[in-house]
């Protein structure tokens, strides 16, 4: 009995080996496919002239605690085929607290002189645009408020700018009802 047990393990043991063996073949294929396409994609789009293009993710834990995925860079997917564009979005991060909205947006390499602000007419969207001869940035920034665009505060130093807000306060607000 001892002995079909052996004959047994034997043969599993070389099914596992062979399976093993094929899944490091195909993980060495894998690995070479995608060296050869992102070649022929940095090749395709040298012929073009794009410049260099930059592409990331982060991941950031919201106020109600639950994370958040952002994407930052050049690149957009447009019917699913990845893009390049010659301007990058920056990391961008946004502060609320009881009166003020702070909006933090890294644009390294840029003079403070090439970046244009803008507040949409509904308060609700901060619009940064700013370029270089070697880079452009350009971000659409949801705010979590209306804000008084007249309270605008810019500070640019070293690659980072800090955009202050007022939130907007509404006049008369709610009422309180007096109970007899």
């Amino acid at each position: 009995m001892s002995e079909d047990w052996s004959w047994w393990w034997r043969r599993r043991r070389r099914f596992l080996d062979e399976f093993l063996r094929d899944i490091e073949d195909m993980m060495r294929y894998f690995e070479e496919d995608m060296e050869n396409i992102m070649r022929e994609f940095m090749r395709e789009y040298e012929k073009k002239g794009v410049k260099p293009f930059i592409w990331g993710y982060r991941i950031v834990i919201g106020p109600n605690g639950v994370p958040k995925i952002e994407q930052f860079g050049n690149v957009k997917r447009k019917l699913g085929r990845p893009v390049i564009s010659e301007e990058r979005e920056p990391i961008i991060d946004v502060f609320e607290d009881k009166d003020t909205v702070s909006v933090i947006a890294e644009l390294p390499g840029v003079d403070k002189d090439k970046i244009n602000v803008e507040i949409s007419s509904d308060r609700r969207k901060l619009y940064i645009r700013a370029s270089d001869t070697n880079r452009k940035y350009y971000k659409e920034v949801e705010l979590p408020c209306e804000v008084e665009p007249e309270s605008a505060k810019a500070e640019y130093k070293n690659g980072i700018l800090e955009v202050k807000l007022k939130k907007r306060v509404e006049e008369g607000k709610g009422f309180r009802i007096k109970i007899d």
